[in-house]
């Protein structure tokens, strides 16, 4: 019985670790870094929380994406070859869609650390 308990809290504490680590393959940059970003015309921009959030305050040159729609609208709305720049308000939902883009063929994702939270 002892041992059940152990395999259960191994199991937690895995679940835990693979949402709180960076993604494999997915660039993380600082807003201080995405403030050099933004005049680049080859990337793409996308802000993936949710459109109350977006028309509160967004960044010139984001597309309002939520991450709800994201699956849905990316292959029809995004170009795979072009380098995608993620952003939500703290960093979680733009990681989830990080993995989300890579498992659907994108392969040049980039990650807003600390998101919005972070932006001055």
């Amino acid at each position: 019985m002892e041992y059940v308990t152990y395999i259960v809290i191994g199991l937690i504490l895995l679940f835990i670790l693979q949402r709180v680590l960076p993604t494999k393959g997915v660039r993380h940059i600082s807003t201080t870094d995405l403030k050099e970003e933004l005049n680049n015309k080859n990337k793409q921009f996308v802000d993936v929380r949710t459109l109350g959030e977006f028309k509160g305050n967004h960044i010139k040159g984001f597309k309002n994406i939520p991450l709800h729609q994201l699956s849905k609208k990316a292959e029809k709305e995004l170009s795979k070859e072009k380098e995608v720049i993620i952003i939500c308000q703290s960093g979680m939902r733009s990681q989830k869609a990080s993995k989300m883009l890579q498992k659907i063929g994108f392969t040049k994702v980039t990650n807003v650390k600390g998101g919005m939270s972070n932006w001055r």
